[in-house]
């Protein structure tokens, strides 16, 4: 299985260049640049009215970093992942190094969604997300987004637009147009943990 260097992957993302395997059992990890990204706006987040009373009123807990592991584990539990053991290794050595972090949402003991991510300066780059439980994900998505709004960051990088994200205000913007983005972002002295 190969081996990704966390400095290397620093690096690649300060270049707006992510990995992912093509598949769980994937020996090798590509790397790519796409000529469009999709980015989540922080302060024009769209959630809906129901998933708001969620996230205020329902059973449910939240946290930053308590089980990032767990995290990555429940977004690669899937049928068709780009999540292999190298990359599995590869955050948990960011995480380790504080760069990648992660979102979770509980009911009572058990982790029922949650998202992880990679900050660096004011830049979060979102890796993947998960639910157990109906509207998990999206509520992950809110907790990160006021992490993020509170903390100062002013890029939330969703790699690729989707019609799921876009319901939360996900645009599509040019490769150039990201890069001066990121280049701003990265030059901000914010940080995802206190």
């Amino acid at each position: 299985m190969e081996t990704l260097d966390p400095d290397v992957l620093l690096r690649a993302y300060t270049l707006g260049i992510f990995p992912m395997a093509d598949s769980a059992k994937a020996a090798r990890v590509k790397w790519y640049e796409p000529l469009y990204r999709g980015v989540l706006p922080i302060e024009g987040f769209r959630l809906s009215k129901n998933v708001q009373r969620l996230y205020r009123n329902g059973p449910y807990r939240y946290s930053l970093n308590e089980a990032f592991a767990e995290v990555v584990a429940g977004c690669a539990d899937r049928p068709e992942t780009w999540i292999n053991p190298s990359i599995r290794a590869a955050y948990q050595a960011l995480h380790q190094l504080g760069r990648a972090h992660s979102v979770e949402v509980w009911e009572g003991p058990a982790l029922v969604g949650g998202l992880y991510g990679v900050a660096l300066g004011g830049a979060f780059m979102g890796e993947s997300m998960f639910r157990r439980r109906p509207e998990a994900d999206k509520l992950a998505l809110w907790h990160c987004r006021n992490r993020l709004l509170t903390r100062g960051f002013v890029l939330w990088d969703a790699q690729f637009w989707t019609a799921h994200l876009a319901q939360f205000g996900c645009v599509e913007i040019a490769q150039a147009e990201y890069l001066a983005q990121l280049r701003v972002a990265l030059a901000l002295p914010v940080h995802f943990d206190p």
